[in-house]
């Protein structure tokens, strides 16, 4: 039941960011959004999509491979593309990656397994997203840094009670680690599959570089949409409100990746001296990017469907043909009397 009220609470957050912005800022930006968007753009921006997604399926391969699990890199783009195109047709944004990490585990025999290998190959990301993010917002020049600088004393105390909190919680994870209970057990498991999965010598450099390349795709494809929406500021100028709204796609309040992405970029473009509806424009013809990128997922759902039914009918005629197969074998009763003529059996010698 809680699932089910927090499933509701994700999506009705969605739909009440978007309805705020078609109150605010009407109907025109989602509009201009598709008019906007032109077969080139389109195209780089897929081709974009291609090097994330083959390099996210990459940093998913190291990190399965390092909880001693096998995982092609061949069927690991093919899962993420099956992931990206259902997690942005269906609500919540995280559909398709529970589908690839329980697929992968029932392959692998080990669910739980398969489902942490997914957990700590999105957390790389994130790590990476939060770290480069917080390193712009607090260094260069945005509507973030000078809300963080009229503030700096409260964020100095909310700062060091972060801190505070972080070392209680790593004392206390220290000591429930020596433990013998099932939590302890559970939290010796979970910190052997980081190292091994995300923190050894050959795996973490290869994480890096594939977190850093699928960020440095998503900003190029921000930037492909600011174009196409008409926008010249700076790359500099776009950096720390592209981060922002990169950040914002985190939160797990939307519909198929929509809502929280559209709010905090029109709101950054505002604050920012430029247009909040330019800022959602930007915002709408990314997430038509994002979309079109994702559509061979599609393609790798319906022929996997198509395959599937193959099988199916195939099975399905064996069996009948079985079924309706004479069986050949020996036939009870008298044996039958061989009769030969007098002339055949003396020819014979017999």
């Amino acid at each position: 039941m809680n699932r089910s009220i927090w499933a509701w609470v994700r999506v009705i957050g969605g739909v009440g960011i978007l309805a705020v912005l078609l109150w605010r800022l009407g109907t025109g930006a989602f509009i201009d959004g598709l008019r906007v968007i032109d077969g080139p753009a389109l195209t780089l921006a897929f081709l974009i999509g291609v090097a994330t997604t083959v390099f996210s399926a990459w940093r998913w391969c190291l990190v399965a491979r390092g909880l001693g699990m096998t995982l092609s890199l061949r069927g690991a783009v093919a899962d993420y593309y099956k992931a990206l195109f259902i997690n942005a047709a269906l609500p919540g944004g995280v559909l398709g990656d529970v589908d690839r990490a329980v697929q992968h585990g029932r392959e692998e025999g080990d669910v739980g397994r398969g489902v942490r290998a997914v957990v700590l190959e999105r957390t790389a990301g994130q790590v990476v997203l939060i770290s480069v993010g917080v390193t712009v917002l607090v260094t260069v020049p945005s509507p973030v840094l000078s809300h963080l600088q009229a503030h700096a004393r409260g964020l100095a105390v909310a700062a060091a009670t972060t801190v505070g909190l972080a070392a209680l919680l790593v004392f206390a994870f220290g000591r429930l680690r020596s433990g013998a209970s099932r939590w302890a057990r559970a939290a010796r498991t979970g910190v052997t599959e980081v190292r091994s999965g995300l923190l050894t010598r050959r795996n973490w450099p290869g994480i890096v570089l594939a977190s850093t390349v699928v960020l440095a795709g998503h900003l190029a494809t921000f930037v492909v949409a600011a174009r196409a929406a008409g926008s010249d500021a700076s790359l500099l100028r776009l950096a720390p409100l592209m981060l922002l709204a990169l950040l914002a796609m985190t939160l797990p309040v939307n519909i198929g990746g929509w809502g929280p992405r559209e709010g905090v970029t029109a709101w950054a473009f505002g604050a920012a001296g430029l247009s909040a509806t330019q800022g959602l424009t930007i915002a709408v013809v990314y997430g038509l990017f994002a979309f079109v990128a994702a559509l061979p997922g599609l393609v790798v759902i319906l022929t996997r469907a198509a395959a599937g039914a193959r099988d199916r009918a195939r099975q399905r005629a064996a069996a009948q043909l079985t079924a309706v197969e004479p069986v050949v074998g020996p036939v009870a009763g008298p044996a039958p009397t061989l009769v030969l003529p007098v002339r055949e059996l003396v020819g014979s010698g017999a």
